[in-house]
């Protein structure tokens, strides 16, 4: 997960509020010092600290708990002046009935040609017109990069390396750009902000007229982030910010909390190395998710664009007339692929990010899901479609065929067993009457329907079982 230290030091804090026994002024000390050590230790400013904490225990200790439990009223507390800490909730949007121009800046080394890939590949999934175009004059191979980054995500790339102009390369295509939905300008950078850059980009600017530029600024840039910011919405009409390398620095909150010091909203995250590694920045969903709230809806649209709809639908029936097989599983764990990380898809489901499940563990089991993959590849499609079929002459056939040992294909079938048990309850009438889409956003409801369905103690079971290997 994003700031997985960080975020794992907040549920800490909400720990101590929900194991105590009474919440007083003592408690409330302790948890204000919790926070204060967790956001330090992911390099966010002194001050900035100071004044959130200050927030926080003022509310904890006079503010009336308006009908809920003292417990309740505190982690709210804590939870609304982080999002507010994070910057505004509004996420970014294009804008409507118009071509979309998004330039990208900043200096060198801060992820702007990649992230204009991750840009481009987050508006094609969302069924638009993509086109992506090199404007870097100054870094070697800067078109070359873009160009082999869209030749793999399929995105259309302009550029022209042998002009030493940045208008006029964006000129010499901008007719072939009108038929674009979304047009994303990379632009050069420079080791520091200064007179040139400032220059060259208002140039470009001016050229380009785009909707929205964006500063993209990793993560790892700690404290300076603020100074950053501020440089650079200074001198240039930046409506937002790209955070990039959010998985790879436990400093990401001083870069997040820096933007919004300076009204400078954050708009998208670059959370990982892969081209799908990227998210739209909403900071009341990214604050839940630290505090191990879920993110349900993120869960749902991370669905939507890994799963085909028609093959859903089509998998969705069959699994109500008890027809689910191994085909089903395949096409569940590849889906599972696309939407990231086990860690990550357990921390947007509400109440799970508090299980507190081994990270190597759940490491541990996507690396048994790449095996059982590679063992399913090796089955005739008989077998997939009659799993109940497969004798052990059949086992070791399969495992030999796909370099897997016995024990792989014999615990890829029990998992299957288990897969199929718990669809099964989903699936009985009546099993879903208590759970309406509110009580879904409730951790506590969803505990009682995993529990309903033994989902919870199979996966404990599992992971348990993955321990002991």
């Amino acid at each position: 997960m994003v700031l997985d230290k960080l975020g794992s030091s907040l549920k800490d804090a909400l720990s101590k509020v929900k194991n105590s026994i009474t919440v007083d002024r003592t408690l409330v000390e302790e948890v204000v010092k919790e926070i204060q050590k967790s956001l330090l230790a992911s390099d966010v400013n002194v001050r900035l600290v100071l004044e959130l904490t200050k927030s926080i225990r003022d509310r904890a200790i006079k503010e009336n708990t308006s009908g809920l439990d003292k417990k309740e009223h505190l982690i709210t507390i804590i939870y609304e002046e982080l999002s507010k800490f994070m910057g505004s909730g509004e996420e970014f949007e294009l804008v409507a009935d118009t071509q979309n121009r998004i330039l990208l800046v900043g200096l060198y080394g801060q992820g702007k040609t990649t992230t204009t890939g991750k840009l481009g590949m987050y508006f094609k999934n969302r069924s638009k017109k993509v086109a992506m175009i090199s404007t870097d004059t100054w870094r070697p191979a800067a078109y070359e990069q873009l160009r082999q980054l869209g030749e793999r995500i399929e995105i259309d790339v302009f550029g022209a390396p042998e002009l030493k102009s940045p208008n006029e390369i964006y000129s010499k295509f901008s007719d072939e750009l009108s038929k674009y939905d979304v047009v994303i300008i990379d632009s050069a950078g420079r080791d520091n902000l200064n007179d040139e850059l400032v220059e060259e980009i208002i140039s470009l600017n001016s050229i380009v007229e785009p909707t929205d530029t964006f500063l993209v600024m990793g993560a790892d840039v700690g404290q300076t982030a603020q100074k950053q910011a501020q440089a650079f919405k200074d001198n240039l009409d930046v409506s937002g910010v790209i955070i990039s390398k959010m998985d790879g620095t436990g400093k990401g909150g001083g870069a997040l909390s820096a933007c919004s010091i300076v009204n400078a909203p954050v708009r998208f995250i670059g959370v990982g190395e892969n081209t799908e590694d990227f998210e739209r920045f909403n900071s009341e969903k990214f604050v839940s998710e630290l505090l191990g709230m879920g993110n349900l809806e993120g869960l749902l649209e991370k669905a939507r664009l890994a799963i085909d709809e028609e093959k859903a639908q089509d998998m969705g029936t069959r699994m109500m007339s008890g027809d689910f097989n191994l085909n089903d599983l395949y096409e569940q764990m590849g889906a599972m692929k696309k939407m990231g990380s086990m860690s990550k898809i357990m921390n947007l489901i509400p109440g799970m990010g508090n299980l507190n499940i081994d990270s190597n563990m759940l490491g541990a089991q996507e690396e048994k899901m790449k095996k059982w993959k590679f063992a399913m590849d090796s089955m005739t499609k008989y077998e997939k479609e009659n799993p109940k079929e497969i004798s052990t002459p059949r086992v070791e056939r399969i495992a030999k065929g796909s370099g897997m040992e016995l024990y792989d294909v014999r615990e890829l079938l029990k998992h299957f067993k288990q897969t199929k048990k718990m669809m099964e309850a989903f699936t009985k009438p009546g099993n879903m009457d208590d759970f309406d889409e509110k009580s879904m956003e409730d951790p506590n409801a969803m505990m009682d329907m995993m529990k309903k369905f033994g989902g919870k103690k199979m996966m404990k079971q599992m992971m348990k079982q993955q321990g002991r290997r």
